[in-house]
C-alpha cells in the first residue's frame, strides 16, 4: 500500500499538481468512481509520459500514457507480451499456480486464430438479428420497475440487461444466468485481496467457474447441431 498519509491523498484527488509527480498512482480507483482522473493523465502526458509507480494497491508498475508510446507498446508483442505465462494483462501478479488461459491473454498469432473464431457473434448480421431480442428484454426490465419508490438501478437493470444478454451469447443456463455475475464480481473484486483468506476464497469461486465453463464445452464439443453461441463456436472451432 502507498505510505501517503490521509490528508496528502484526499488534497492529491482535488490536485494532482499538489503533490510530487513520482506519487501519482492512477490505479487508485477513487479516481475513477469520483471522475477525477483526467487531470492525472493530462499531467503524465505532459511531464512524465512514461510513468514509474513505485508504491500501490497492486505493487510497482508503469503508465504509457502517450498515443504513439500505446501503439508502440500495443503493436511489440515480442516485447510487451499478454500472455498468461509472462504476467497476463493485469496490473497485480496472479498466483503462479492460478492460471487460466483465455485468447485476451494471448499475443499473436494464437490470440488472432482464436479471436476469429468468435468473431462472427458480433458480426453487424448477427447483431442485428439480436436486435428484436435486446429490445423485448429491455423494455420487460423496464415495465418491471416500481413505481414510486427508490430501487436499485444498477442490479435491477445494468446487471440484469448484461446478465441476460452474455447468457444469451453463451446459451448459458437461464435459470443460474446470476453466476456470470457472481464470478464476474469475484473476478475483479478488490477486496479478495486484502486477506489471504480472502484470495483463496477468490481464487476457489474462479476454479469453480472454470469447472462449470469446462462442463458446457464437454457438452458441446461434440454436439451433432450446430451452433451458434460462443461457446460452442470455441468447442468447435479447429484453432481452439
Amino acid at each position: 500500500m502507498s505510505s501517503m498519509n490521509v490528508a496528502e491523498r484526499v488534497q492529491s484527488l482535488d490536485d494532482p499538481y499538489a503533490i510530487p509527480l513520482d506519487k501519482i498512482n492512477v490505479s487508485d480507483p477513487e479516481l475513477f468512481r469520483s471522475n477525477r482522473m483526467w487531470p492525472y493523465f493530462e499531467r503524465l502526458r505532459r511531464e512524465d509520459p512514461v510513468h514509474y509507480c513505485a508504491e500501490s494497491a497492486y505493487g510497482p508498475f508503469w503508465s504509457v500514457t502517450k498515443y504513439k508510446d500505446i501503439m508502440h507498446v500495443e503493436t511489440n508483442h515480442a516485447i510487451y507480451s499478454s500472455d498468461v505465462e509472462q504476467g497476463g494483462i493485469t496490473i497485480r501478479d496472479n498466483n503462479a499456480g492460478l492460471k487460466l488461459p483465455m485468447f485476451i491473454a494471448m499475443d499473436p498469432p494464437k490470440h488472432d486464430a482464436q479471436r476469429k473464431v468468435v468473431s462472427p457473434i458480433v458480426a453487424p448480421a448477427n447483431l442485428a438479428k439480436l436486435e428484436g431480442t435486446i429490445r423485448e428484454r429491455a423494455g420487460k426490465i423496464l415495465d418491471s420497475l416500481p413505481v414510486n419508490e427508490t430501487f436499485n438501478w444498477v442490479d435491477r437493470v445494468s446487471i440484469e440487461l448484461t446478465t441476460q444478454m452474455l447468457a444469451t451469447l453463451f446459451d448459458f443456463p437461464w435459470e443460474e444466468r446470476r453466476k456470470l455475475t457472481r464470478w464476474s464480481d469475484v473476478a475483479t473484486s478488490e477486496e479478495a485481496f486484502k486477506t489471504p483468506e480472502g484470495e483463496a476464497a477468490r481464487e476457489a469461486e474462479l476454479l469453480e467457474c472454470a469447472a462449470y465453463f469446462t462442463e458446457l464445452w464437454n457438452q458441446r464439443v461434440n454436439a451433432t447441431e450446430p451452433g451458434g453461441d460462443l461457446i460452442t463456436m470455441l468447442a468447435q472451432g479447429e484453432s481452439t
